[in-house]
């Protein structure tokens, strides 16, 4: 019996994702409409797969991932979304991503990306793949050709600009100088390839590294 998680802010699509999978007959399911409930579920109990929406309004789909992972490294996560994922493949795959499933997905597509996933199979749907051009793939890699990941703390600190707070703030906020806070934005402008906060905000909206609520 495998047991699977899914994750998402609307409940109808949390039930009827439910009760499509526990159909199969040896799928159990649990649902959560919070990334707050899903911490508190993991610490409970162990999923074989987590089946998450990529943008909630509490936390990114990646950074729930993250999450899960650094708790049990051994779930396999499967994105589960409506919103166009090739501008973020690079920073999803690093994440420890398996696969992406489209809410316009039909039951049976869905169940086989859950299988897929199951058996350690990577879960990419065609049209993605005709999507993922050469030049694409090194949109955001560094000059080095390494991916262009935030640390945690480089994403902790972008949700702190996007709330509002100054350098100042920010590194009261972390007991440290302000211009080390600068160095850590500047760090972030190249990794992003913008130049100024609000372009740092908004690209990291586009990539789904921050929730859609943020704002300047």
């Amino acid at each position: 019996m495998a047991r699977i998680l899914i994750v998402d802010d609307h409940l109808l699509v949390c039930e009827g994702t439910k009760n499509v999978l526990e159909c199969e007959g040896d799928f159990q399911v649990d649902m959560a409409i919070s990334a707050s409930e899903v911490e508190q579920m993991i610490e409970l109990r162990t999923y074989d797969v987590c089946l998450l929406d990529w943008c909630m309004p509490d936390m990114s789909g990646l950074e729930l991932s993250r999450r899960i992972l650094q708790k049990q490294p051994n779930a396999k996560i499967i994105i589960f979304t409506g919103y166009d994922v090739v501008p973020a493949f690079n920073y999803l795959i690093e994440s420890g991503i398996t696969g992406f499933v489209n809410k316009t997905a039909s039951s049976e597509q869905l169940v086989t990306a859950i299988r897929c996933a199951l058996r350690d199979e990577a879960v990419i749907p065609v049209h993605i793949l005709r999507q993922l051009r050469r030049c694409g793939a090194k949109e955001n890699m560094d000059e080095n050709g390494q991916l262009a990941v935030l640390s945690s703390l480089e994403l902790e600190l972008l949700t702190e600009v996007a709330n509002g707070l100054c350098n100042k703030d920010i590194a009261n906020k972390h007991h440290t100088s302000q211009r080390t806070i600068e160095r850590h934005l500047s760090r972030i402008f190249t990794k992003l390839r913008v130049s100024s906060r609000i372009e740092a905000v908004e690209k990291a909206k586009q990539l789904g590294l921050i929730p859609e609520h943020h704002m300047l």
